[in-house]
Order: structure tokens, then C-alpha cells, then sequence
């Protein structure tokens, strides 16, 4: 047994180790606000204080009340681990259940330097999406994982490994529930005071479902999304297009590289050097400039040369597109992916202000810092007004941007003030052209750790894509040859930061097909170690969002959160590795319910019964609930579906004349 294999298995150590320097060379989280009282200052401590022996209270108290005075959080930094952090090969990790394993692997892959954003405050993406809220939580997660059996199961409450509880091996090997909150209690300052507290975290999407693979996780949706708003400009080709945006933290990273992969020209602005600069050392954007005229200059030979190049602008997204409005530069695709769901605790950074003068205001001065915002909201918004009236094609990148603009009074409304100016990308382009018909990110992990097991799989993908392609309907044709055209060229655009692992928007059948294709190979042993699938929750099913994922639902129901509840429940018992449900994600707290999954392919035969009950429900979950809204594609989905299957049975509505209507209202 090796030392990281020791060191697993011992949890948290009995003895304190020594206290660890901070580490300025790596990204950190900013300081929270100062939201609790004295009484509960006393509290969070007290809380932390619950997974270590009477002993070392009167050390640990003292430190972790400096901790929450100086950061604003308790992330026991002194017992970060040793050991290096990334998804090593399964059989590295001491277990006692394969599943488990696969498990640690995934977490460790999500708080791997390459791939989080604040790794050492164990935050994956998007300023706040956390894994756990603390060392002692990972340590005591790794442990009990390590000896789990397959007649077990591990309950996590919000980072919390509640406990190893009885169950059985059908049984999902983990259950994660992140922020999941009485409703009164979601707001943004409750998640301050509870996370600060100890009681609560948010886990965003894939960050505390154990299921994030780096930025290429979005890169295929946001290709798609790109390639589909070239077509919305009324001409497919996107050479010499200008495409506009901002952020390159973990999931808006992925912009420039899906800009290049569309063939377009891109900008994406991002006030954080740190992140511009790991992005162009990984390779997913080109070029680095901090002067705007410069940057123009570079934009414009690149246009005239039809060149497929990404840029990033070090600076606030609000220069840049004050600039572009002022210069009267034609930009022909817009949109954000500044992290708005968070916009006062570093997801969105005033113009005006330096980086560290943001990060200093809003932990001294959170009034001062949210009116600042507002008004960059307002300023931003101001520009891009000008630009969409000389043809710009903006859309809502599902970042809350048009929402926490409205709230910011700026001028984002249509003339009538019934609705948002600007689509929603999920209205415009996913959901009509992708969720309806159950296309959505079902993505694996090749846990061998081996890049010929990853190519082998893609080569799996591909010849069953192929296949379905022969026969698919017209309504699918497009989706089929952008999907195909994605897999096909996947190796080359050097997406794998991390795990090696992929993404692929598919639909049930796909899923179903692919995922059965890998178990197969695992039995046959042409795959040297099992493969782990889940996908991302931003699906066909998976996630209730009013403002992104069921923001083309137009019967009433979207700000319900029936379909993620039971999308969890159906994959619990339908053979899911483990499961997860989640207050907030993309869009904010209190903002959206979400729910994934992750199941290992292990070349059973069980299994293959496993992933055909769990794929088929958790995609047409959605659209079922999707045809009910009366939506076109779904009905057109979901109908082909019970054609295929007589043991699916979906109520279906019946359609309205609107003139009857309209006669009596």
C-alpha cells in the first residue's frame, strides 16, 4: 500500500498535521461578506469544531475563527492533503467496491488545479459551485468511501458525508442533496449566512455531483449554440463572423474554443488575469491583449482574412463593449458568460474598479459593491442596445444576465415591457432545437486514465452515430450531422483537460446505444478499465430553470420543480451509480433545482440492464413533461418513443384553438 492509498484510508488524522502557508500562486476564492453575528460566528465555529477530537479545540478554534474572519468561510486549510490532486486510474484508489472508486476518482478530478477554479477553497467553477465546504469533509468522503461495499450506501448532505448506510447493490452507491432549502430560505444572503455557518453549500451543476470535466464539459453545447446562431443571422457560414462575449472562468473557458470549432472570429473579455492566462496556456483561446485598440486592429485583419482565431481581452467586459459601441464596429454574435448567477460575491466585477479593489468592496462594503454592479449592468446593457440596433444577434447565455439586468432597472425590456428583449439562448436555439427532442450532454469518463481507451471509445461513438444517422427523421437530420461532425474532430481540438473524458449531445437512443457499445468493450477487456457516464444537468430532464433549461415551456409550468425531483427519484431506483439534487446552478441560487447522475459501466451483464431502465427515463422524463407544454418537437419525440416502446404510456394534450379563445378572454 502506497502513501496515497495510507492516507486515504486514515481520514481525518488523529494527530494535527502542520499548518499549511497560503498559497498566493494559486486562485482563490474572494473574501465572502461579513454576514453573521457574533453569536453565530460562535456557532460556525462550533460547528467546524464537530469532526475533531476535545483535543485539538482550543488550536483548531482559534484558527478557524481567523479563517471566517479573514475569508469569510471555514475551509480548514491546514487539512488540505499532501498528495497531488487529479483523477488518477481506478485501481489506484484503496476500495472495496469498484463503484466507490470510480466515485473517488470523479472527485478528485473536480478538484484537480487544471480543472477547478479555487481549488484549495474546493470550488470547481463559477466562483461558488463547491465539492464540499471543507477539508474535513473531503478527507472523512475519501475514507468512507474507501470502505464502502456494494451492500452500502453513503449519504451526503450539502458537502456533509452524513454516513454509510445499509442498503443493497442495485442501490445507488451515493446520494448527494446540495443546498436543498425550506423555499423561504433561498435568497442570496441565506446562502451566505448558511454556507458561512457550515450547514449548507451550493453545489452549481456538476461541481458537487461529482460530475464536472473541465471546460470541455460546455464546449460541445456551446459549439452548438454558436453554429445555430450563426444560422439565426439568416447565413450558415460563419467566416469572418464576429462573435462577442465575456468570461473564461471553468464553464464560460469554454467560449473561445467553441468559436474556433464553429469557425468564427470570437472576443471574450475576462477581468481575471489568472484565468485569461490559464486558458491560453491550456491552449482554449489564442491570443491575450489588454489594449483595446490593439485588440480592434488584430480583429479586423482577422475578419478581412476569414481567419478562425481566438482572442481575449484583459480587461472588464463593460470597456469592451463600450468600445465596439463607440467605434461603431460591426459585431455580428453577442452574448455573456460572466457568472451573474453570483454577482455579488465575485461572479460579476464593476467597470472602473481593479480586480483586487472589487474583491476588497465587496467583503467591506457589499451596498457600495451591488450599486456598482448595477450600474455596469445598466452601462453594459446601454452598449449593447446600440450594437443590436445595427444588427447584432445578442442572446442570454443562461448566466442570469437578463435577469439581474432587469434588476438592475437597466433598459433590457421590450417596448410593451412584457418580456426580456433578448432571447434566452435555451428558447432560441437548445431548447427547440435540442431538448425538445431529448438531445442533451451525456458525456463519459475512460478511468483507466489511458488516452488510446478514450480514442477507442470515440471511434465507438462515431460508428454508432453513423448507424442511427441512416435512418434518422428529417426533424433529427441536423442535430445527427453536427453531433457526428463534433465526435469526428474531437481528438484534434485537444479538449481533454483532466480526466480523459467527452461529451457528446445525444438523445435517448444514442445514450442508450454508445453507453451499451462501452460495457461491451469493458467485458470484452478492449477498454482496459470501466468507463463512468453521467452528463451534465443542463439536459432534456435533468433541471427545472425558469430563466434557461424550462425557459421555452410556455404553459405556466416553469417555474415548477416537478421534472428534477423525479428525474433523481426515477435514476435512483433504475440503476444510477449515484445521484444528486441540487438548489441552484447556472442561473443562482434559489433559482433553479437541478438533479444528475453518474453510473460506472463495468461490463456486466447487470449493468447492461442498469444503463437501458436508467437512460431511457432519465431523457424522456423531459420530454414528456415537455410535450405536456404543448411543445412541438417534444410531441413529435415523445410520440415516436411510445411507437417505438408499448410500455411507455405519456398523457399527451390536446390542442386549443386560439380564436375560441381569444372570442371569450
Amino acid at each position: 500500500m502506497n502513501d496515497f492509498q495510507k492516507e486515504i484510508l486514515r481520514g481525518i488524522p488523529q494527530e494535527l498535521p502542520p499548518k499549511q502557508s497560503y498559497d498566493a500562486s494559486v486562485s482563490h476564492a474572494p473574501k465572502r461578506k461579513d454576514i453573521l453575528n457574533q453569536t453565530e460566528k460562535k456557532l460556525a465555529v462550533r460547528n467546524a469544531l464537530r469532526y475533531f477530537k476535545p483535543e485539538h479545540h482550543a488550536v483548531l478554534a482559534e484558527e478557524f475563527a481567523r479563517e471566517l474572519h479573514d475569508y469569510g468561510r471555514i475551509y480548514m486549510y491546514r487539512f488540505r492533503p499532501s498528495y497531488a490532486m487529479y483523477a488518477r486510474p481506478i485501481d489506484e484508489y484503496p476500495s472495496k467496491c469498484k463503484q466507490a472508486a470510480a466515485i473517488m476518482l470523479m472527485i478528485q478530478n473536480n478538484l484537480d488545479y487544471a480543472v477547478a477554479q479555487h481549488p484549495h477553497e474546493l470550488i470547481t467553477y463559477g466562483g461558488n459551485g463547491a465539492v464540499f465546504q471543507n477539508w474535513a469533509q473531503y478527507l472523512l468522503t475519501m475514507q468512507y468511501l474507501a470502505e464502502m461495499t456494494d451492500e452500502q450506501t453513503l449519504v451526503m448532505y450539502s458537502g456533509h458525508p452524513m454516513g454509510l448506510y445499509p442498503s443493497h447493490r442495485n442501490a445507488p452507491r451515493v446520494v448527494v442533496s446540495n443546498g436543498m432549502m425550506i423555499p423561504n430560505y433561498s435568497k442570496a444572503d441565506d446562502w451566505e449566512r448558511f454556507n458561512a455557518l457550515g450547514t449548507t453549500q451550493y453545489g452549481q451543476m456538476t461541481a458537487g455531483s461529482y460530475m464536472y470535466i473541465g471546460p470541455q464539459g460546455i464546449v460541445h453545447g456551446t459549439t452548438i449554440t454558436v453554429l445555430n446562431a450563426v444560422r439565426k443571422t439568416g447565413n450558415d457560414n460563419s467566416s469572418g463572423k464576429l462573435f462577442v462575449t465575456s468570461g473564461l472562468g471553468g464553464m464560460s473557458g469554454a467560449q473561445p474554443k467553441a468559436g474556433n470549432i464553429a469557425g468564427c472570429v470570437s472576443v471574450t473579455a475576462e477581468i481575471n488575469p489568472a484565468a485569461s492566462k490559464k486558458r491560453h496556456e491550456q491552449g482554449w483561446v489564442d491570443e491575450l491583449y489588454s489594449d483595446l485598440e490593439q485588440l480592434m486592429n488584430r480583429v479586423e485583419k482577422a475578419r478581412q482574412n476569414k481567419e478562425v482565431v481566438s482572442f481575449a481581452y484583459q480587461g472588464n467586459v463593460v470597456d469592451l463593449w463600450e468600445y465596439l459601441a463607440e467605434k461603431n464596429i460591426a459585431v455580428d454574435l453577442g452574448s455573456d458568460q460572466t457568472s451573474l448567477h453570483n454577482p455579488w460575491s465575485g461572479g460579476y466585477y464593476p467597470v472602473g474598479l481593479s480586480l483586487e479593489e472589487s474583491q476588497q468592496m465587496m467583503a467591506d462594503n457589499p451596498v457600495l459593491f451591488r450599486q456598482k454592479v448595477q450600474e455596469s449592468l445598466c452601462r453594459q446593457v446601454a452598449a449593447i442596445n446600440k450594437l443590436t440596433t445595427k444588427g447584432m444577434y445578442f442572446f442570454d447565455y443562461g448566466n442570469a444576465f437578463l435577469l439581474e439586468a432587469s434588476r438592475a432597472k437597466a433598459d433590457i425590456f421590450s417596448k410593451d415591457g412584457s418580456e426580456f428583449r433578448y432571447p434566452s439562448y435555451v428558447q432560441d436555439i437548445m431548447g427547440p432545437m435540442c431538448f425538445d427532442y431529448g438531445f442533451g450532454p451525456f458525456r463519459w469518463v475512460c478511468t483507466s486514465g489511458k488516452e488510446e481507451d478514450l480514442d477507442y471509445t470515440d471511434s465507438l461513438a462515431i460508428e454508432v452515430l453513423q448507424e442511427m444517422a441512416k435512418n434518422s427523421p428529417s426533424e433529427i437530420s441536423q442535430q445527427m450531422k453536427d453531433n457526428i461532425q463534433w465526435i469526428q474532430g474531437a481528438k484534434a481540438n485537444k479538449l481533454v483537460v483532466g480526466s480523459q473524458a467527452r461529451i457528446l449531445y445525444a438523445d435517448e437512443e444514442g445514450r442508450i446505444r454508445i453507453a451499451t457499445a462501452f460495457n461491451k468493450a469493458v467485458r470484452e477487456g478492449k477498454l482496459a478499465a470501466p468507463v463512468v457516464i453521467g452528463r451534465d444537468h443542463h439536459d432534456v430532464s435533468g433541471t427545472d430553470s425558469p430563466f434557461r433549461e424550462t425557459s421555452n415551456i410556455y404553459d405556466g409550468s416553469s417555474f415548477t420543480a416537478d421534472m428534477a425531483i423525479q428525474n433523481v427519484i426515477g435514476d435512483a431506483f433504475r440503476g444510477a451509480t449515484w445521484v444528486s439534487i441540487h438548489n441552484g446552478g447556472g442561473v443562482g441560487w434559489g433559482e433553479v433545482i437541478n438533479g444528475g447522475f453518474g453510473m460506472l459501466l463495468d461490463g456486466t451483464a447487470q449493468t447492461d440492464e442498469h444503463l437501458k431502465m436508467m437512460l431511457y427515463w432519465d431523457v424522456n422524463n423531459g420530454i414528456g413533461r415537455r410535450s405536456w407544454a404543448r411543445n412541438e418537437g417534444a410531441l413529435f419525440a415523445i410520440k415516436r418513443a411510445m411507437a417505438k416502446n408499448p410500455c411507455l404510456k405519456v398523457t399527451l394534450p390536446n390542442l386549443v384553438d386560439d380564436n375560441l379563445l381569444d372570442k371569450l378572454i
